[in-house]
């Protein structure tokens, strides 16, 4: 392990090794079901939709599995837009793989172009916010950091991301998804481009390149206060908070794992 890989250095940090192997050992089980040599493709629409649900759950739109599979009608403000951006930013996500590898950056700004769908200020789109703008976005924990921080950090993590790292997809995804969140980089939709990048970095990486393992389930069922508490583990900056951070989202691709082995389960027995 190189000192000069900052990714890897966190992969060293006590107990995430144990995260890895355990969302390793999750993963692998899940791709060894019979259902996917024949149904992948459903188990992916699936997982997709699923992931969707939970990602706007923890923006703040709850809403039930069959209600959000039954509506067409996502407008353009309140709960039905959260949903509909959930939506899009997951049939996005899997279109954007290559350019992430070439410019992070590029793919943020999209994807808070996808999640943002005709609300607040055009020019505010799309772009990392600028002094004296605020983040309109319900998600209580730690403030987040100015304009002329928030472009210094973005910078510092496209530029680490390009590098290269020999860390586990896991720790990688899990230090993506809470810069994010600790920036808030844009005027809104942060939580949700947040765990679109997350997922984008677990598929991307190979873990899992169907993407069957959605981690935004994991993170709903864990629950908002515990999310908050981990980011705020994250934003300390501490080993033990950096390690708290990885372990719970390893434990939520862990727990999108074992929904999407339930919809194996379901398929196979002909009930879905």
């Amino acid at each position: 392990m190189s000192t000069t890989d900052p990714l890897a250095v966190l992969a060293a940090l006590p107990g995430v090794a144990e995260s890895v192997d355990a969302v390793r050992t999750a993963v692998d089980r899940v791709y060894g079901h019979r259902v996917m040599r024949r149904r992948s493709n459903e188990v992916t629409s699936e997982a997709a939709l699923r992931g969707a649900r939970g990602s706007a759950a923890l923006a703040g739109a709850d809403w039930a599995l069959e209600e959000v599979r039954r509506r067409t009608d996502f407008g353009t403000a309140g709960e039905p837009h959260l949903v509909g951006a959930a939506l899009r930013l997951t049939a996005e996500a899997g279109q954007l793989l290559t350019v992430w590898r070439q410019s992070p950056l590029r793919v943020l700004a999209r994807l808070h172009l996808v999640a943002a769908g005709g609300t607040g200020a055009d020019d505010a789109v799309g772009r990392p916010r600028q002094a004296g703008e605020r983040v309109d976005e319900v998600l209580v924990g730690p403030e987040p950091p100015g304009a002329d921080e928030v472009a210094g950090r973005l910078d510092g993590l496209a530029r680490l991301l390009l590098a290269g790292t020999e860390a586990p997809a896991l720790v990688t995804s899990a230090v993506v998804h809470g810069e994010l969140l600790a920036l808030r980089p844009f005027v809104s939709c942060n939580g949700l481009v947040a765990r679109a990048a997350e997922r984008i970095v677990l598929v991307g990486s190979g873990l899992d390149p169907k993407s069957i393992c959605p981690a935004e389930v994991g993170h709903a069922e864990q629950g908002t206060a515990a999310y908050v508490a981990a980011l705020e583990g994250y934003v300390s900056g501490t080993p033990e908070g950096m390690a708290a951070w990885i372990a719970h989202c390893g434990r939520a691709v862990e727990l999108g794992v074992r929904e999407s082995t339930a919809v194996c389960e379901a398929l196979q027995r002909g009930a879905a």
